[in-house]
């Protein structure tokens, strides 16, 4: 698994116009501080893990479309184990059918071996039969993969992310250590928390749906599903405690939004990459907060167009308050490029309020 964490970057600077960032923990006082928490991606990395494919004659029972059975018996043809090929790098996760046209979304990490190391990415389907997927591109920035496969027969879960609350219900079904099509159950726990996933200059931004439903390593990718089988988000992350970065869930996983895991999906097709929208500035992640202080400015950029100068401190993006140099960049990464967003900034002693139309980088 990758760490990953939440909470104030220790570089020393961190670039809104590039994906940078290091691996580090999400570190919580628990026990009197005795032990912490750490945010890791869920790709399944142990070799020889068994793959479980499910079947049974018995017939459903009082599992009408208003139970957590019927949910499961209606998604279960819209979600695959990925299987990446890639030597030392090889690993498992998840994904499902986006579209009735053979496309499938998953994260960008549970497919990055594949790519850095010219290997393949084949998905199991939920019958059994296993097929080889081209991988159509990826965005690193929101954690997001598209893969396509030649069957065009898959229903496609349908996105409900506008109409999540904190209370509702979720399903889960993924791929945990290789064991397919494994589902789990919980509520969703809290919207927009700021989690970081990845490392080097592969980290993901997320602006996350918490949720306490069992997740762990190999249901990245998979959907998270409200009561009426909707995917409300993407698994992505989850927490465990920091002296075991191997153990299972602890009731604190992390999703990606439905309403990113379109977009960017749905322009990757058309396209073959995808917009990251971006302010233009670097950020002073030494900064103590509350708000993001601007290190640097682009001359030209979104930021300077609306006034904003290098020393000036960001307390609110678009409605949002702004804790630290991550929650800025979360802030940003859930909005569109081109949307103008309102502005809480200080300079100096001066509270002063600015619109900042958010430009874009491409992403592929």
């Amino acid at each position: 698994m990758t760490p990953a964490r939440r909470g104030p970057l220790r570089g020393a600077h961190i670039a809104i116009l590039a994906v940078v960032g290091l691996v580090a923990a999400l570190v919580l006082g628990f026990l009197g501080g005795a032990v912490g928490l750490s945010v890791a991606a869920l790709t399944d990395r142990e070799e020889g893990a068994a793959v479980v494919v499910p079947g049974s004659d018995r017939d459903p029972v009082l599992s009408g479309p208003e139970t957590i059975a019927g949910v499961v018996r209606a998604s279960l043809p819209s979600v695959v184990s990925v299987i990446v090929d890639a030597g030392a790098e090889s690993g498992s996760g998840s994904g499902f059918v986006l579209r009735n046209d053979g496309y499938v979304v998953t994260n960008n990490h549970v497919i990055d071996a594949a790519v850095a190391n010219d290997g393949t990415v084949d998905v199991v389907l939920s019958d059994g039969r296993r097929q080889s997927a081209e991988i159509i591109g990826r965005n690193v920035s929101y954690d997001v993969a598209v893969l396509r496969i030649d069957d065009e027969a898959l229903p496609p879960l349908s996105a409900g992310d506008s109409l999540v609350s904190v209370g509702d219900s979720v399903v889960v079904i993924g791929a945990p250590l290789g064991y397919d099509f494994t589902v789990t159950t919980g509520i969703v726990s809290a919207v927009d928390r700021p989690v970081t996933v990845g490392e080097a200059d592969e980290v993901s931004y997320i602006s996350a749906i918490q949720t306490d439903a069992p997740i762990n390593p190999g249901n990245s990718g998979g959907p998270v599903i409200d009561g009426e089988g909707r995917f409300v988000g993407m698994a992505s992350s989850m927490a465990t405690l920091a002296r075991a970065p191997g153990a299972g869930s602890i009731g604190l996983g992390f999703a990606i939004p439905a309403r990113a895991v379109v977009r960017i999906a749905e322009e990757i097709i058309a396209t073959g990459s995808s917009r990251t929208p971006i302010m233009g500035v670097t950020l002073d992640t030494s900064f103590p907060g509350p708000g993001a202080l601007l290190d640097t400015v682009t001359p030209g950029g979104p930021a300077e167009s609306a006034g904003l100068r290098a020393g000036d401190v960001i307390l609110r993006l678009a409605g949002r308050d702004v804790a630290d140099a991550d929650e800025l960049v979360v802030a940003i990464r859930d909005r569109l490029p081109g949307e103008e967003v309102p502005v809480e900034a200080r300079r100096g002693d001066r509270a002063f309020d600015t619109t900042v139309v958010l430009g874009s980088r491409e992403d592929r």
